[in-house]
């Protein structure tokens, strides 16, 4: 009756490795080198999700970092506080103020709470102009509310690039 605890090390024959020293394997580097162009690298997952095609693999990717940051920063703005696990107070929160927004008081509400998740998630986006809209065009009974925002980031280059964003609210 043998235990595996108190087995004999000496009889065994093994080579211990550190995980720091194997690295990539040269043939899959080159593999995957050129999967991609140097300015084509994917950055993070395209939202909504989206099937890939070809060097993206299973779904598609951003290659461009403003693009990235644009979708993160869209991402942000339309998450209510709660749908984000562990960060209860990520994002601005908008969806309780839609029957408000066009209204003087519902704006400055959206837009303090904009402020305020952008200074803490986002401090890298300086925000230019906020502008509330409603479109009642395609049903009578709901309403399309939405806001455009307008930005910079300085660090990018990225001047005056807006983002807009809806919200559905009863007619």
């Amino acid at each position: 009756m043998s235990d595996d605890n108190n087995c004999n090390v000496q009889n065994r024959s093994a080579r211990t490795y550190q995980f720091r020293s194997v690295g990539t394997q040269n043939e899959r580097y080159r593999e995957n080198r050129g999967r991609w162009d140097e300015n084509e690298f994917p950055i993070g997952i395209k939202t909504p999700l989206e099937l890939g095609t070809g060097a993206d693999g299973l779904l598609m990717m951003h290659k461009n970092l403003a693009d990235q940051v644009h979708d993160n920063f869209r991402n942000l703005i339309l998450t209510n506080h709660g749908d984000r696990l562990g960060l209860y107070d990520f994002g601005a929160n908008l969806q309780e103020l839609t029957h408000e927004l066009g209204s003087e008081l519902g704006d400055k509400e959206a837009i303090q709470r904009i402020t305020k998740t952008t200074s803490k998630y986002a401090p890298f986006v300086q925000l230019v102009s906020f502008e509330a809209f409603t479109d009642h065009r395609e049903n009578s009974h709901v309403a399309k509310v939405g806001i455009r925002i307008t930005y910079d980031i300085p660090k990018l280059g990225i001047k005056d690039k807006a983002l807009e964003v809806v919200l559905y609210s009863t007619g």
